[in-house]
């Protein structure tokens, strides 16, 4: 690559960086590389694009309207090598992904196998982590969230539906009667998930009525598949997604309670920095997570589908 495009590259990654120190520790070149090519690159235009500061950095007149052509530049160079010989043997390099960890671990996990296998070139560093990152400070590609989205400076594509039940061990109604009506849940041992910004379980009757009930939780915890096994266990209900419990729906290790109501849904989004420039390794990903999943029947909902109601 010439030295025009890597000062570009970085000249790019800085910006989305915020600091020359981040830049430089995601390319994994020295700090003082990373000053040579942008001051070469503002020598060679003979223009400020940077204001520095020594604790911040903030972009010129100049480089704010280089940085809107550098991307589209970019993105049409990554767009014409791949056209002229083949986007497969072009798709290389590290992919950096922030995901849940539950649903990284059980879902994300297969997935990521199925695409190293057709882009053995690819590399990936995963950070399995409930709390969401900053992506751009924090250097990654991506991340995938099922949440309401609100962070404007991230585009997002929808890849499926994340839709929950409210199970438990058919062990624990040994000695007890099922629920009815969501009212009757407050009768009995709650398994809550504690990252929820809503304790609440909200729903819809079968008349399209919503409501929503509160529960005092017996247990509370941060990981979902935790609350799973000690409702396996019989140890109370849990109102979580279809994707966390459905291996234990299908083997009936657990039932479900209440299924002419709708609980709460949520859709799974891959995130990633607002730009006009992704490299292509990226922009291949995302869209296999699109292919990958369905985007309104996902396949662990498909695999309960034909289990019996208790």
């Amino acid at each position: 690559m010439s030295d025009k495009f890597l000062e570009m590259e970085t000249f790019v990654r800085v910006v989305e960086a915020g600091s020359v120190s981040a830049a430089a520790e995601q390319l994994v070149i020295a700090k003082s590389a990373v000053s040579k090519r942008l001051s070469d690159l503002e020598a060679r235009l003979g223009v400020q694009l940077l204001a520095r500061t020594t604790r911040s950095l903030s972009l010129t007149d100049s480089g704010r309207l280089f940085l809107e052509h550098v991307k589209e530049i970019l993105s049409a160079v990554d767009i014409a090598e791949s056209t002229a010989t083949g986007a497969r043997t072009l798709v290389q390099g590290k992919l950096r992904i922030a995901s849940p960890l539950t649903f990284g671990l059980m879902h994300l996990t297969p997935a990521i196998r199925e695409f190293i296998k057709q882009y053995p070139s690819v590399t990936v560093d995963i950070d399995f982590s409930d709390s969401q990152v900053d992506l751009v400070h924090g250097g990654y590609d991506l991340a995938l969230r099922i949440a309401d989205l609100g962070d404007s400076r991230l585009a997002a594509r929808p890849l499926t539906k994340i839709r929950h039940a409210i199970t438990a061990s058919p062990d624990y109604f040994k000695y007890r009667a099922p629920p009815k009506t969501p009212r009757d849940l407050l009768d009995l041992d709650c398994l809550r998930y504690s990252g929820a910004k809503d304790s609440r379980w909200v729903y819809t009757d079968p008349a399209g009525k919503k409501g929503a009930v509160d529960p005092t939780p017996l247990i509370t915890s941060n990981n979902g598949a935790f609350l799973r096994d000690l409702a396996i266990a019989g140890n109370g209900i849990v109102n979580q997604p279809i994707f966390i419990s459905y291996q234990a729906i299908r083997s009936g290790e657990l039932i479900v309670l209440l299924k002419d109501y709708t609980w709460r849904e949520f859709t799974a989004y891959v995130v990633y920095p607002s730009t006009q420039y992704l490299p292509l390794r990226v922009r291949t990903f995302i869209d296999f997570l699109a292919e990958y999943f369905d985007r309104d029947n996902p396949y662990w909902e498909l695999e309960t589908s034909a289990v019996d109601d208790f």
